[in-house]
């Protein structure tokens, strides 16, 4: 059976994409088999699963595996049951790579780069740039599902329409496999009052498809991008508060 692939996106930073990415990926892989990618050329993902630089992975990254499309040579192992994908700064090529030199459908590239791998997990978890670019449109052309990342300020209340926006042309002109899983409402600062008034306001807005679960602020979290996933003796603080997120998207996809 084919493995179920997830976008996190917004076209909005700071909005805890990667991180998010990360935990879900994490969590998934203590009962499944899972492979994270990194298409943000920034590689964050890449830097918080493997506590590596970047630089580390030059030339067998994403972007090689677009350009073959064959994911399977740029697999890195993380754990026994979480694979990665990595990223780094080339990566921020591919638009003028796919333009000048890509020859068929450039909404696909991802989805056929994954093909032959597909079948070797049970997720695919996909960490995307923000920016409603060619990463992003490969993303969601390629996905069974779509988590919106929505933090708690005015900047992302205003792109948040509008990625929900590209989500349904998307489903409409390239996948129509593609469910938009939900909204997942997060960096909330529970002592601030305009952050509880935009949480309100998103699930007034669109209430049928906000995750119940509400991510706050978290000291141990914002720590992970340091002390990573071994070894670290908050990890269990850290993503705490993810166990009923991943609960939840499960259940939806």
């Amino acid at each position: 059976m084919a493995a179920k692939i997830i976008t996190f996106g917004i076209q909005k930073g700071g909005s805890s994409k990667t991180t998010t990415s990360g935990v879900t990926a994490y969590l998934l892989s203590q009962n499944y088999k899972v492979l994270a990618i990194d298409l943000d050329s920034q590689g964050n993902l890449t830097e918080l699963l493997t506590q590596q630089d970047i630089y580390d992975f030059h030339g067998a990254t994403i972007f090689e595996a677009l350009k073959e499309k064959d994911a399977k040579p740029y697999v890195r192992r993380i754990s026994d049951s979480l694979h990665l994908i990595p990223a780094e700064d080339h990566l921020a090529r591919f638009p003028s790579w796919l333009y000048e030199q890509y020859r068929g459908n450039r909404s696909l590239v991802l989805k056929e780069a994954l093909e032959n791998v597909q079948d070797e997990y049970d997720y695919i978890i996909i960490d995307t740039p923000p920016a409603l670019g060619d990463q992003t449109i490969n993303a969601l052309s390629a996905s069974h599902a779509v988590v919106a990342m929505f933090e708690t300020s005015k900047f992302c209340y205003s792109a948040l329409g509008r990625f929900l926006e590209t989500c349904v042309h998307v489903q409409e002109l390239v996948n129509k496999e593609l469910k938009i899983g939900g909204i997942l409402r997060c960096m909330i600062d529970t002592r601030r009052t305009d952050n509880k008034a935009l949480v309100e306001l998103v699930e007034e807005e669109y209430k049928e498809i906000c995750f119940e679960t509400i991510l706050t602020r978290s000291a141990a979290t914002g720590r992970l991008s340091i002390n990573g996933f071994q070894d670290n003796p908050e990890l269990k603080k850290a993503v705490n508060q993810y166990h009923g997120f991943v609960k939840e998207l499960l259940e939806r996809v």
